[in-house]
């Protein structure tokens, strides 16, 4: 989606294309021409690095032609000839190229910009297994003697100890087999404060190594907390024994961003937008990362690279709608499976830590007790405790319709729990009197007295039973304080408080399509196409009427929002600006800030329940336990948030 009143470049990205020309072995002049072409197809999609692949000035594969005179005096020329031709550009490109260095022979990245050879970083690890010889012809840049050389006239500062500072990122540069060494350079590079690692490669394709290069990659960028820029020699290099598929990727901490299609005979080229602030922010707050520099300080010399401002561009890269839900239905399985193995743990755990074999559950044919009911069964196999030990209670009260009880009945049926009914209405009524409320008031006193009264007997059940008493909200409940206090807040133990209500609905989908049971995967899709409401409030003519999202809005906006505010630290200005990329074909943008508004507002008031939530498994990157991930002061200023969304 593009949104074109948004400008990507004030939001902390920095744009980086990998390319794979199309080349000829040893014509130099011809691969000069792709290499120019194609930067400056790259420069004008706004791209600030532009990487090559190893040895792009010659090809990787020539041989012993790398000692021919010819080829290293017509290399130093066609840089020399770049550097003049691409002057004008605004980004930096890096090349590869073999270079005498000190009567020595380097496998080099050549670093370009503005019309000048900026820096040049040899190759450390050379190959020289099974289909590779690469000490038949370079030396390592471990042996390099000298921190500069003249290319032409012009004097090149040369090492393995550089780094190029783009638009404030730290720019380092690995080759190929420094990746798939033991200790890569790059480990070290980001540890000194590199931001990206720029790779040029020539890694030949074999049956299984793209995937495993693939994940090598993800892999280092996580390790890092860094952006990954690849580019690896493509089909045009000699197929004399093995042969070469273009495998081009750019990746961020751990994810891939954008990977070119391989085997493509023509000039492939890929471009993303690397988050910067994301790199930074996870720097900042992961301190084993600061420690391991600190442990593993070198020193490195930078060159600044001015470039012209950027200019105002769309994002260039994927923004997830549902950040917590995987994009494919492989992956969502496989993450479905092992969040729900979590909860099961922790509440199995508990239980036998607390010899406890009774659990109570209130069940009101919603999605989060459903999956709490589900997460409970499993648990009771798991320690071999009869599931007629699970009591479940369902509550009707003024807004209860025969939908929810319906499917509460069915639902504990289908699994084989006993199911026990209580009409509140009663007792909320003879509570109403106690305190002099009057009925007729449908206000946040009517709707809290239900909640708490259930969590009474609730509580009380599980002091008759000598059971535990499971929590069913959810995270994204406790993010916005959509919870009674000494109401559904309470418990013994909540399964759910790690998983946004995106995910429950997921988890509960994904229970469905899995489960042999006809009956259950018909009650668990009748609940799926419910309404979410607590029904606090009177229905009409059975149908629901107190709906959450149309009190503080579609939830998916929430866990949304929820996501970059905590896992990333993002202002409220970069939220809204990720959002509209995300949903602006669903939502208006007044309506996306208004929901933001509305985020930023309960988070806050909220805190002081969550500092007293109780105890439940952390299943995914964010959490909201004093205990764990967050601690925050109840009576923090929303004020600055506030603002930057009003001003975005």
């Amino acid at each position: 989606m593009r949104n074109k009143k948004s400008n990507a470049n004030e939001y902390g990205f920095l744009r980086v294309a990998s390319v794979v020309p199309a080349l000829k072995l040893g014509n130099i002049s011809y691969n000069e021409i792709e290499i120019e072409k194609s930067t400056r197809s790259a420069e004008s999609k706004g791209a600030r690095l532009v990487v090559f692949p190893e040895l792009s000035v010659t090809g990787y594969s020539i041989g012993d032609l790398l000692h021919q005179e010819i080829i290293l005096k017509e290399t130093k020329k066609a840089l020399l000839s770049l550097a003049l031709k691409l002057k004008k550009l605004n980004c930096v490109v890096v090349i590869g190229a073999p270079l005498v260095i000190t009567d020595k022979l380097f496998n080099t990245a050549v670093a370009i910009s503005k019309g000048k050879i900026i820096a040049i970083v040899p190759k450390t690890y050379l190959p020289s297994y099974k289909e590779f010889y690469e000490k038949r012809w370079f030396s390592s840049g471990r042996d390099c003697s000298v921190t500069e050389t003249m290319i032409g006239n012009q004097r090149v500062s040369v090492g393995t100890d550089i780094l190029l500072k783009i638009d404030g990122t730290l720019v380092a540069i690995e080759i190929c087999e420094d990746l798939w060494s033991a200790l890569p350079p790059s480990s070290y590079h980001a540890l000194s404060g590199a931001g990206v690692i720029a790779n040029l490669s020539s890694s030949n394709e074999l049956v299984g190594k793209a995937q495993y290069r693939k994940d090598l990659i993800k892999n280092q960028s996580a390790r890092c907390i860094a952006g990954y820029v690849y580019s690896a020699s493509g089909v045009n290099e000699s197929t004399m024994d093995i042969v070469f598929s273009g495998h081009a990727i750019i990746a961020e901490n751990g994810t891939i961003l954008n990977e070119a299609e391989t085997f493509r005979g023509d000039t492939q080229m890929i471009i993303s937008d690397i988050d910067i602030e994301h790199i930074l922010a996870d720097r900042e707050r992961i301190t084993s990362f600061a420690d391991t520099a600190s442990a593993n300080f070198r020193t490195y010399r930078t060159f600044e690279i001015k470039l012209s401002p950027k200019a105002k561009t769309d994002l260039l890269r994927s923004v997830p709608q549902r950040p917590f839900i995987p994009e494919t239905k492989e992956e969502l399985y496989e993450v479905a499976q092992e969040v729900f193995n979590i909860q099961v743990a922790g509440l199995s755990t508990r239980l036998n830590h607390a010899k406890i074999k009774n659990a109570v559950i209130g069940l009101s044919g919603g999605l989060d007790s459903t999956l709490a009911l589900l997460v409970a069964i499993e648990a009771f196999k798991k320690i071999s405790l009869p599931l007629k030990n699970i009591h479940a209670f369902t509550m009707p009260g003024f807004g209860t319709t025969k939908t929810t009880k319906s499917s509460a009945h069915l639902l504990s049926k289908s699994v084989g729990i006993n199911i026990e009914e209580i009409d509140i209405t009663d007792g909320v009524r003879s509570h109403f009197r106690d305190i002099k409320h009057n009925e007729r008031v449908e206000d946040q006193t009517f709707e809290n007295v239900q909640a708490r009264y259930r969590t009474m007997l609730l509580l009380n059940k599980a002091n008759q039973l000598r059971a535990i008493m499971i929590g069913t909200g959810d995270l994204s409940e406790i993010a916005l304080g959509w919870t009674t206090f000494g109401g559904d807040h309470m418990s013994h133990y909540n399964v759910n408080c790690g998983v946004p209500k995106t995910l429950v609905k997921h988890l509960i989908q994904w229970f469905a399509v899995e489960s042999q049971d006809k009956k259950l995967k018909t009650i668990l899709n009748k609940i799926l196409e419910t309404p979410i409401s607590p029904e606090l409030k009177r229905h009409s003519k059975g149908k629901i009427i107190h709906k959450t999202e149309d009190i503080i809005g579609p939830y998916e906006l929430h866990d949304f929002f929820l996501y970059h505010f905590i896992r990333w630290g993002s202002k409220p200005k970069k939220i809204l600006f990720l959002a509209k990329y995300a949903f602006l074909k669903k939502y208006s943008e007044q309506k996306i800030k208004n929901t933001l508004k509305i985020f930023i507002e309960r988070f806050f008031n909220n805190q002081w329940k969550r500092s007293v939530m109780p105890d439940g498994p952390k299943v995914g990157s964010v959490s909201l336990s004093p205990r764990g991930d967050w601690r925050m002061p109840s009576d923090a200023d929303a004020k600055l948030w506030i603002r930057d969304t009003d001003t975005a």
